[in-house]
């Protein structure tokens, strides 16, 4: 089989020259055009099941008929499932234009073939439209000869043979013939792509999983999971949301493009609410088009939002933990179905990563709250006395137990003289940080009062109005003051509101 397409286009023209030797010397006058067909065809078959490259298997099956079956122009024409249409990928033979030329030509004679999915054979391109006509005019090919490449039900593409004159049957069989041969190599080569295309994938998902693992900081973790996302879809921008199931809305630290600011978005509300809100996945060529788009952004940050996909991210058992939105696929009007599909397989990954990283985000922020407690604690317990003062005559003793790390319980003993004694027990309603804050201003203003005000009845007065006057919250606090005289051997006390102590 002779390479060199261009020369074996137009004529038969002879393979082997001599410098010194004026008439040529045939192929081999012993045989047959038919057995030249029958060796022909081996090789092509011997082609289709050898491990060539994808290019290579499909530009061999154009030049085979050139060179080969007599035809003076052969064009293969795969279809484009994304724009419906068919493209040349190889010709050969008159005018071979490099693949992708002339593309236009896919109608005509051409789209009668798609669309009828039937032979044409021996086809007048005068019976066809002007630019059928205009190239018969401009190569002399009249006939063209187009066999739809169909398996299984799929339509993959057109194998167009040209002649000048009708072929005869012979030739015509055995164009048929190689037109079966050029699907099941279409056929193969896309296998060979979507086996690729698979094991592609599969280590995206893999690196992608193996990224997702690597970090247990969250917000770490939203921007590795967001610059995934846009690398292999290709996206300009784009968000990555959690859902508080408690308080029903989508919050998030990281816009890819935007200022890192938070954005907290109402379950329901605008593109992602919605796909939070449902659990379906959204998939648009124009986001204006969907009544729930929220232009305010694109206005707010002077940006224009075109193809858009926003897609729940779940746990493998089906809960919703976030969304995902991607915004403008990068030289395409619509992300494919292989980009929902991607993220799909992900989504489990992802939702099993940000668990991780919630739930370590709250033992970290728990300890923090066990540290500052256990400082608080400690601070609150430095207010207190250690142990009670020693006053002849009495026994006095002090046992506290707090039911939380802080609370609002009080004790105190305040020497207001050689022979007076002040006693106090108080407490603050309910437990935690907010019940110690009012009990540390009621110490700090009952010292500041004490050494001024030596009556009982005015330092409960006076307590009780700067306690009400400082005090914002709905809080109360109980209180016992006790005046221990050890001249008259006396306990004259006070109780506000506190359990009866005697």
């Amino acid at each position: 089989m002779n390479p060199s397409v261009a020369q074996k286009g137009a004529a038969k023209a002879p393979q082997d020259t001599k410098k010194d030797t004026k008439k040529e010397t045939p192929k081999d006058a012993s045989k047959s055009p038919r057995q030249d067909y029958i060796a022909a065809f081996a090789q092509a078959v011997a082609q289709v099941i050898s491990k060539d490259s994808n290019e290579k298997l499909l530009s061999h099956v154009p030049e085979s008929l050139v060179a080969d079956f007599s035809a003076l122009r052969s064009e293969l024409w795969l279809w484009d499932v994304v724009s419906s249409a068919v493209c040349l990928s190889h010709a050969a033979g008159i005018e071979a234009e490099k693949p992708g030329e002339n593309a236009s030509r896919g109608e005509g004679a051409i789209a009668n073939a798609l669309q009828t999915r039937q032979r044409l054979q021996n086809a007048a391109l005068s019976s066809f439209p002007s630019a059928d006509q205009e190239f018969a005019a401009r190569t002399g090919l009249r006939y063209l000869s187009a066999y739809p490449l169909v398996t299984q039900g799929q339509l993959l593409g057109v194998l167009a043979n040209y002649s000048k004159d009708a072929a005869d049957d012979e030739l015509l069989n055995w164009w048929a013939l190689c037109s079966e041969v050029c699907t099941v190599a279409l056929q193969q080569t896309l296998n060979r792509t979507e086996s690729l295309k698979i094991i592609t994938q599969l280590s995206l998902l893999f690196e992608a999983t193996r990224l997702l693992n690597s970090t247990l900081d969250l917000a770490e973790l939203l921007e590795l999971i967001l610059k995934i996302a846009r690398t292999e879809l290709k996206a300009d921008r784009g968000s990555v949301f959690l859902l508080d199931h408690k308080n029903g809305e989508l919050w998030s630290i990281v816009a890819s493009g935007l200022e890192h600011k938070e954005i907290r978005i109402p379950v329901g509300r605008g593109v992602a609410g919605m796909a939070a809100q449902t659990g379906n996945t959204v998939n648009v060529e124009d986001a204006y088009s969907l009544p729930y788009f929220d232009s305010s952004y694109d206005k707010k940050f002077n940006y224009v939002t075109r193809s858009l996909l926003c897609l729940p991210i779940r746990h493998f058992e089906g809960k919703i933990v976030g969304v995902i939105q991607l915004l403008n696929k990068s030289g395409s009007s619509k992300f494919t179905s292989e980009d929902v599909d991607f993220l799909q397989k992900l989504s489990g990954h992802m939702a099993m990563a940000l668990e991780k990283a919630r739930l370590h985000r709250e033992i970290v922020e728990k300890q923090r709250l066990e540290k500052e407690m256990a400082l608080a604690r400690n601070i609150q317990r430095s207010l207190l006395p250690e142990a009670p003062p020693v006053v002849p005559g009495y026994e006095l003793a002090v046992l506290n137990e707090p039911c939380f790390e802080v609370g609002g319980d009080y004790y105190d003993f305040l020497n207001l003289g050689p022979q007076t004694l002040l006693l106090v027990i108080a407490d603050v309603e309910g437990k935690g940080v907010s019940s110690a804050l009012i009990m540390s201003n009621l110490q700090a203003t009952l010292r500041a009062l004490v050494m001024h005000l030596h009556s009982l009845e005015v330092l409960a007065l006076s307590l009780n109005e700067m306690i009400y006057n400082d005090t914002k919250s709905e809080k109360y606090l109980s209180i016992f003051l006790g005046l221990v005289d050890t001249r008259r051997s006396g306990l004259h006390y006070i109780n506000a509101g506190h359990v009866p102590p005697i």
